[in-house]
C-alpha cells in the first residue's frame, strides 16, 4: 500500500517506460501523447529530448487537469549525430556496425508536470548515459538482432535483455535512464510534489 493520493499519468506509448514505472508500486494511468517527435533543424540532442518530454507532458495535461504527468524522451547520439529507432533488421545492423567499439551518448530527458492549481509546476532533468559497444563481428551482431529484434529501440540494443552482451561499459548516474525512464530522478520529483512511497 502506498501513501500517495495524487492521480499519476504516464504520458507515453512506450511499454518499456510503463514497465519501469510499475516498479515504484504507485497506481498510475497511461495516455499516449499525440505530438510530432521530430527534431528541429539545428537542435542539440539534449534540447530535443527535453523539449519533447515537456511537450508530451503538456499534451496529456490538456486532457487530465489536476494530475501529475510524467513525460520522457530519449535521443541517442554518436559524434553529435542523432541515432533513431532502426525500424528494420537491416537498419539495426547498420547502426550496430557503426557503433561497435565506439561510445554512444544517450540523452534521457524527464519531465514531471503538476497540473493542479492555476499555475502548473514543471520539473525537468536530463540524464546522460555513456554506452560503449563491444567490437563484435557482423555474424554476432546479426545473430543478436535476430534473437531479440530490438527494432523499436534507439541504438538497436536492449540493455535490460540480451543486448547487455554486446555492450562493454555503461556510465550513468541513474541506471534506468538507458531503458527510457530515470527512476532515481523521478522519485525525487514525485517527493517534491508530496507523493509518498510507503504508508
Amino acid at each position: 500500500m502506498t501513501a500517495t493520493t495524487r492521480k499519476i499519468i504516464l504520458g507515453s506509448s512506450s511499454r518499456y517506460r510503463r514497465e519501469l514505472l510499475s516498479r515504484l508500486c504507485l497506481p498510475f494511468d497511461v495516455m499516449a501523447p499525440d505530438i510530432d517527435e521530430s527534431a528541429l533543424p539545428g537542435e542539440a540532442p539534449e534540447t530535443t529530448a527535453l523539449r519533447l518530454a515537456q511537450e508530451k507532458a503538456r499534451a496529456v495535461a490538456r486532457l487530465a487537469p489536476g494530475a501529475l504527468i510524467i513525460g520522457s524522451d530519449q535521443v541517442a547520439t554518436l559524434d553529435g549525430e542523432q541515432i533513431g529507432k532502426p525500424g528494420t533488421h537491416e537498419n539495426a545492423l547498420l547502426q550496430l556496425q557503426k557503433m561497435r567499439g565506439r561510445r554512444v551518448i544517450f540523452h534521457t530527458a524527464l519531465c514531471l508536470l503538476d497540473a493542479a492549481g492555476d499555475t502548473p509546476v514543471l520539473q525537468t532533468e536530463n540524464i546522460q548515459t555513456f554506452v560503449t559497444f563491444r567490437k563484435l563481428p557482423d555474424r554476432e551482431l546479426d545473430a543478436y538482432l535476430r534473437i531479440e529484434q530490438p527494432y523499436d529501440c534507439a541504438g538497436s540494443a536492449k540493455n535490460e535483455g540480451l543486448g547487455i552482451t554486446i555492450l562493454e561499459r555503461i556510465e550513468s548516474s541513474d541506471p534506468t535512464a538507458l531503458t527510457g525512464l530515470p527512476l532515481i530522478a523521478l522519485c525525487a520529483m514525485l517527493r517534491n510534489r508530496g507523493v509518498g512511497f510507503f504508508a
